[in-house]
């Protein structure tokens, strides 16, 4: 018997895995260019985050620094946004999309928007989810076809995971549709010139690459437990 994680099935999660480290890659090295380009404007990432809310009618919602690289997100439970410190206090054309994008999110939740709402519902579940369904998974696995119950812990652990393919999915859409309403704010108002703007959308577009690769990494994994698991009937 194969190990698991060292199996000829492995090799269905290679593609994806060598596209998540090229998007990650990518997210990185554009961030870093844009980040040395001041953005015309003077503003930081926390006036742009504030700016547009407040030219949204957006109150309540608090813009803060954390620690960390690319650490950016917009909590919806307690109503912040949260800024790596480089980006909260950076003027830069990488700072000010990146507090737009999380800003977006801010819009999405004002407005009611049904993909936000689905993530934020199953966000709890699936992170119990997502932690069970391999350990799950694994045990079935190891213990073997003879053991009654042993069937029952694989499919379970694949329902779980199953759980977790779909918050990537609506995921999907919640992060494009973010970054839309942000590229749109900096534009449409003239927040960035139009010689900056093909920047900014840079910065944003290798953003949504590495949602688009977590997803594919996460569906693979479901096929190639799928295949382990009709393998062990």
């Amino acid at each position: 018997m194969f190990f698991p994680f060292f199996d000829p099935t492995f090799i269905l999660l290679l593609p994806a895995m060598a596209f998540a480290m090229w998007a990650q890659w990518r997210v990185q090295s554009t961030f870093q260019q844009y980040s040395r380009v001041r953005a015309a404007n003077g503003l930081t990432g926390r006036d742009m985050a504030r700016q547009i809310m407040m030219r949204n009618g957006v109150t309540g919602v608090e813009v803060e620094a954390v620690d960390g690289m690319l650490s950016d997100h917009y909590d919806p439970r307690t109503r912040k946004v949260r800024l790596s410190s480089s980006n909260y206090a950076g003027d830069s054309i990488s700072s000010i999309a990146v507090a737009a994008h999380e800003v977006g999110h801010v819009l999405q939740h004002q407005q009611g928007y049904m993909p936000l709402q689905m993530r934020s519902g199953l966000a709890p579940a699936v992170g119990f989810a997502s932690g069970a369904a391999m350990p799950l998974f694994l045990i079935g696995l190891l213990i073997g076809p003879r053991v009654p119950f042993a069937g029952f812990l694989m499919d379970l652990g694949i329902v779980f995971f199953a759980g977790a393919v779909l918050f990537h999915l609506v995921t999907l859409p919640v992060e494009f549709d973010a970054s839309k309403r942000a590229l749109a704010e900096l534009t449409s108002t003239g927040a960035v010139l139009p010689q900056e703007v093909a920047g900014a959308k840079k910065v944003l577009d290798a953003a949504a690459l590495t949602y688009v690769a977590a997803a594919a990494v996460a569906a693979l994994q479901l096929v190639r437990l799928l295949v382990l698991r009709n393998n062990r009937r």
